[in-house]
């Protein structure tokens, strides 16, 4: 079993609220972690995908009433929303009596959706999670790693996988189970074979500027729809929508979000590419890099880390604008697949527009050094490690 930071955060959420409810795509991982808090809790694990599970909440305030000293995991919270308001009840309850943390550990797998109705009902009583896939800092170290992380991408089983084969055959399998059956649960209902197109079309777009109009075009659809499709898409944390930074420099800005296919071995499941020699020969090459490693570091950056990107009509452009908390700044990152960290003009002109206090050139090697003007060329794993130690 990989160890995920993810575990350490909600062992710590557990000992200061009642609640914690962790949030991730499907087949991240977080039953195993669940299951692994389990043992060493002795907690009850109630699946709430399967029926006989869901039959025991039948009455689920005098069914969770006899479990008051134990750990309660709730799996697949989404299939029983209605459950919110008694574990209020029942943690308010067990409050009176003295025991404050430690009661339930929430699994769900739609952000928005679930944030809201745990927000609404455990205001006060819940602390959030999120899990993520494996990141360059979990999965194994060495280049080869890092190469295999990006071209299966970070769900556990497709890294893991015995082949390349084996690994493309579980991301399309993968992708087949949202749309079929996950999807519909969360959404409008939305034929699976355009939802795939869509889902496609993003792919061949990755890290392309959101253009409604044109790809409503493609699919036979309105722009609100494919917005929609959009929306969807990115509660379900499979899509990442990177919102432009809007500098008070006087200058046509990029008003239009960028939109990045979140996992990049998805990114390559829908495309048909195979391994690392079919991605090389690949167009969609440069911003498969370009997106892994964008994931890679707001994924261990602090909370309320607020992400963009600067782009003007002039071709001044930064990839990756980090507005970090506290006192760190404003950080610019370039990102070049090449293993030199040299950065271009428009990157450049861009720092003089924006400011920032630490700039970086992200590179394919693992070289760090500085460049020019108080820019340093560094590898994608190492300003993941400085991210994650701020």
């Amino acid at each position: 079993m990989i160890a995920r930071r993810a575990y350490k955060t909600i062992e710590l959420g557990l000992g200061r609220q009642a609640a914690v409810v962790v949030i991730g795509p499907r087949q991240v991982g977080k039953t195993t972690l669940a299951l692994k808090i389990c043992r060493e809790r002795e907690a009850l694990y109630l699946d709430l995908e399967s029926r006989n599970d869901r039959a025991k909440l039948v009455e689920p305030e005098l069914f969770l009433k006899q479990y008051e000293d134990r750990l309660v995991i709730l799996d697949e919270i989404h299939r029983t929303p209605e459950i919110f308001q008694v574990l209020r009840g029942l943690i308010d309850e067990s409050r009176r009596k003295g025991k404050r943390t430690g009661r339930f550990l929430i699994l769900g797998s739609a952000a928005i959706d679930l944030l809201r109705q745990s927000g609404e009902s455990l205001a006060g009583r819940v602390e959030y999670v999120h899990l993520y896939p494996l990141d360059v800092l979990e999965a194994a170290p060495g280049a080869d790693a890092l190469t295999r992380l990006w071209v299966r991408g970070g769900f556990p089983d497709s890294f893991l996988a015995g082949s390349d084969a084996d690994s493309l055959a579980h991301r399309q399998s993968f992708i087949r189970t949202y749309l079929e059956r996950d999807v519909p649960q969360f959404g409008p209902r939305i034929p699976a074979e355009t939802l795939e197109r869509f889902w496609t079309m993003l792919a061949h777009n990755q890290g392309g500027l959101l253009n409604a109009s044109r790809l409503a075009a493609g699919l036979s659809l309105t722009a609100p729809t494919v917005t929609g499709y959009v929306d969807l898409l990115v509660d379900l944390l499979l899509v990442r929508r990177l919102r432009p930074f809007h500098a008070n420099v006087g200058k046509r800005l990029v008003k239009s979000p960028k939109v990045y296919v979140r996992d990049s071995g998805l990114v390559h499941a829908l495309l048909g590419i195979a391994d690392y020699n079919g991605l090389s020969g690949h167009p969609v090459v440069g911003m498969s890099w370009e997106g892994f490693v964008i994931e890679n570091l707001l994924t261990v950056a602090p909370d309320r880390t607020v992400a963009g990107f600067y782009r003007t009509s002039a071709g001044a452009e930064i990839d990756l604008v980090l507005e970090l908390p506290g006192k760190h700044g404003l950080w610019a990152v370039e990102i070049k697949r090449g293993v030199a960290g040299r950065s271009g003009r428009g990157f450049h002109n861009a720092r003089q527009d924006v400011k920032p206090t630490r700039s970086f050139v992200v590179h394919a090697g693992e070289d760090r050094y500085p460049t020019s003007d108080g820019i340093e060329a560094i590898g994608v794993k190492e300003l993941a490690s400085i991210l994650a130690g701020l």
